[in-house]
């Protein structure tokens, strides 16, 4: 590798984690695989970007960016307001330091970026975490240079130019350590039998009521013999269950890291989103997912039934959860060895743990290895 000129490239996206985190990844494998690469990321003021972005080692600029308000359509002229001073922006921070391309990577931050970087001949590329493609990456796929899917399904919903390179190569997450502990010492480290049969239980960092209702229902009721639970129940809901704590229930608030309960677990019982079910296949766990009803587009819900068509989880809708229901699917599942092995091998085919070596490999492919001075 030789030393070369600064390049800049913009990352748009946020809003929700899910839609910034991995942008974050991306970027810190670009700079990774080649130091030159400045990224600078554009998101919103309303965003959990606000918070996140300014602990990162990354130049931001936060935008008065609204998505649109489908509910509230006479709303909409914030959003229209926000994105022409958006643009305008986006044109003055560009002005003396042109990008080489922006990176779209989802949600209602993106949208005004990917135009101006459309408008402007920068070339564009997105990565969708889901199976059921968000607004904004319909909205740019046709004219992309890249399109990076985390779930091979979402091609089959998008319509795309004739020179866009379309790569399934995942969602960009924390790859699991070359060498794991084994799933006996990991539960002894969380002072469970070593034999136990582990479900982990997260609902993500504010947790989910409806699946913590049953878990505690569950609890209540008593567990199925040999089966312990490893528990996140969200920060903000802590303290209504941190009495269910048991010789074989472990509540937390947050786990982090959550390798340690990862690399415990025969079983999670967890939402649908991306970059849960991105983490879970990488760690070969197999799942009930249980996806939230209000997320856009039912996005969740397509996610779980993607991973359902491949043998890698259960889906259980909220509807059917019931304490009845979830005993039933962990006993099934605790009792049939053999098809639990199966679905380690279904996660362990759909795993892409290198996911953002791999896209950021790709980015410095499309932008010319040469012309930034790589080989």
């Amino acid at each position: 590798m030789t030393t070369a000129a600064r390049t800049r490239v913009f990352f748009a996206g946020g809003g929700t984690g899910g839609h910034l985190y991995p942008g974050l990844a991306i970027a810190r494998a670009l700079v990774a695989q080649h130091p030159g690469i400045e990224p600078h990321f554009i998101g919103a003021r309303r965003g959990i970007e606000r918070t996140v972005l300014p602990t990162t080692e990354f130049g931001f600029t936060l935008l008065d960016l609204h998505p649109l308000y489908r509910r509230t359509p006479w709303n909409n002229w914030r959003t229209l307001r926000g994105a022409v001073g958006a643009w305008r922006a986006i044109s003055q921070l560009a002005a003396h330091d042109r990008p080489r391309a922006v990176v779209g990577t989802g949600g209602y931050a993106a949208g005004v970026a990917l135009a101006w970087g459309r408008a402007h001949g920068v070339a564009t590329m997105l990565h969708e975490p889901d199976s059921h493609p968000g607004l904004t990456t319909r909205a740019f796929a046709k004219g992309a240079q890249a399109l990076y899917l985390g779930f091979p399904e979402a091609a089959d919903r998008l319509t795309v130019g004739a020179h866009t390179r379309v790569l399934p190569l995942g969602c960009p997450i924390e790859p699991p350590p070359a060498t794991r502990r084994p799933r006996d010492e990991a539960r002894r480290a969380w002072g469970l039998p070593a034999d136990a049969f582990v479900v982990l239980v997260v609902g993500g960092s504010q947790g989910a009521r409806a699946l913590n209702e049953a878990i505690a229902a569950w609890t209540r009721q008593g567990l199925p013999g040999g089966v312990a639970i490893i528990w996140a129940t969200g920060t903000q809901q802590a303290s209504a269950y941190l009495s269910c704590e048991s010789g074989m229930v472990r509540v937390r608030p947050y786990l982090a890291p959550i390798a340690e309960a990862y690399a415990a677990a025969d079983l999670a019982v967890t939402r649908a989103g991306a970059m849960t079910i991105a983490e879970l296949l990488a760690w070969e766990i197999p799942a009930l997912l249980v996806p939230l009803p209000t997320a856009a587009q039912d996005h969740q819900s397509h996610n779980a039934q993607a991973m359902a068509a491949v043998g890698a989880a259960r889906y259980l809708p909220q509807r059917d959860l019931t304490v009845a229901t979830l005993d039933a699917a962990v006993r099934a599942l605790r009792d049939d060895p053999a098809e639990l092995a199966g679905m380690r091998l279904a996660a362990r085919a759909r795993a892409r743990p290198t996911a953002a070596a791999d896209i950021a490999r790709s980015i410095l492919e499309q932008l010319g290895a040469s012309s930034i001075g790589i080989g």
